[in-house]
């Protein structure tokens, strides 16, 4: 057999075997996807741990049924200044939903890269800003509650240096 026909031979297996692997995936449904408000603390290490409050909200958008991506952006507060970072976060769900429905109880890791904005005032009244490159990573939990909410914890270390915990409420929209 010449050479020829064995790579058309092996072109066409090939094909077959990645057209039955694309179908697979596709029969897989991915969830719809989701919104979430999350409050907590951040704990900065200066001189000690400052602690400093935060509220945030993010939207997650499912490429898989266990990967998800999209933005988040949160609001930091503390004494004469203040934070904002704005990440886009990649989550990886460690078991997939079932159906396009999540499991009860799905934990999960998460990373993310964007900007951290610091805003300073002095006490002549003037502001200083400044803006850097920031990122998070971290896992957590997340547990149903009904068809179309949940309610999570989670922890991430993140740049400018920090220890994040917060809870998290959300909602899945579709059914």
């Amino acid at each position: 057999m010449s050479t020829l026909i064995r790579v058309r031979i092996v072109t066409v297996a090939l094909t077959f075997a990645m057209a039955g692997l694309a179908a697979r995936a596709a029969a897989e449904e991915r969830p719809n996807p989701t919104a979430e408000v999350a409050g907590g603390t951040l704990l900065f290490a200066d001189d000690g741990v400052v602690s400093e409050g935060f509220l945030g909200g993010a939207a997650r958008f499912y490429l898989t049924p266990k990967i998800s991506v999209g933005p988040e952006l949160a609001g930091i507060w503390g004494d004469r200044h203040s934070h904002l970072m704005l990440t886009g976060n990649l989550t990886y769900d460690l078991v997939g939903s079932v159906n396009g429905n999540p499991r009860p109880v799905t934990p999960f890791v998460v990373v993310g890269a964007g900007l951290f904005q610091t805003r300073e005032r002095f006490f002549s009244a003037e502001t200083f800003t400044s803006t850097e490159g920031a990122f998070t990573a971290g896992g957590g939990v997340r547990a149903r509650v009904g068809d179309v909410a949940f309610v999570g914890a989670e922890a991430r270390v993140g740049w400018e240096l920090h220890v994040r915990l917060n809870g998290l409420v959300g909602f899945r929209f579709g059914r």
